[in-house]
């Protein structure tokens, strides 16, 4: 496991100075963003680069969110302790690491086998026992631990997958960013059984939210 060192944690402070700046008011995320050490969930080759305001490859044709993006869809999601968040689309596990930190019990699920063998391995290194990885499809959500308070998307929809509709709490929120080759980011509540709200809030673009799981690692799940 890489190190953190101080001049990490000075680099990181000053990616939250910058986050502040583009509009980030959530303080809560804005700490647990100061506290995860980002450059581990990189090849070591980006590692200088790992407190810029950017995305990065991860492997898999997959990549880590911009710093900016997970503070943005954090903030939407308006955590609070104890909350049952589904994550769908684990990647580098640097947002569910995130969630995780502020208090959430996160349930992340990941379609290419060998990023969630690979991210799985990396988050038991932060011993978060809220924080539970699963080999799914995620347009299939995770039924059997539902409904959730909060459900995140962190890959582009060409539409809401009617499946993490109906695992939502009455109340709960999604946030989901939906489109083609951009998308809008799309913050979601269940108002009652039937009705939900929608509200846009920006344009953002992600790799693409793909159904199906990609076995690419010759791993044997857990039965």
């Amino acid at each position: 496991m890489q190190k953190d060192s101080y001049r990490h944690k000075g680099m990181r402070r000053r990616l939250i100075d910058t986050l502040r700046q583009k509009g980030i008011t959530d303080e809560r995320v804005l700490a647990a963003m100061g506290l995860i050490p980002r450059h581990f969930f990189l090849d070591k080759a980006f590692e200088e680069h790992a407190y810029e305001d950017k995305a990065f490859p991860i492997g898999n044709e997959q990549t880590i969110s911009q710093p900016y993006t997970v503070a943005f869809q954090s903030q939407l999601l308006d955590v609070k302790k104890r909350e049952k968040i589904l994550e769908i689309g684990t990647g580098s596990g640097y947002q569910a690491a995130i969630l995780g930190s502020l208090g959430a019990r996160v349930y992340t699920v990941e379609r290419q086998e060998a990023l969630y063998v690979k991210t799985k391995q990396l988050l038991s290194f932060f011993q978060m026992r809220n924080l539970r990885c699963y080999l799914r499809d995620g347009t299939m959500g995770l039924p059997e631990y539902a409904p959730f308070d909060k459900i995140i998307v962190t890959a582009g929809a060409t539409e809401v997958p009617e499946a993490l509709r109906l695992q939502m709490k009455v109340g709960g929120i999604l946030v989901i960013p939906v489109g083609e080759k951009e998308q809008i980011m799309y913050r979601i509540r269940r108002v009652s059984e039937t009705e939900w709200e929608e509200e846009e809030r920006g344009d953002f673009r992600f790799v693409p939210f793909l159904g199906g799981i990609n076995r690419n690692s010759g791993f044997q799940p857990e039965k």
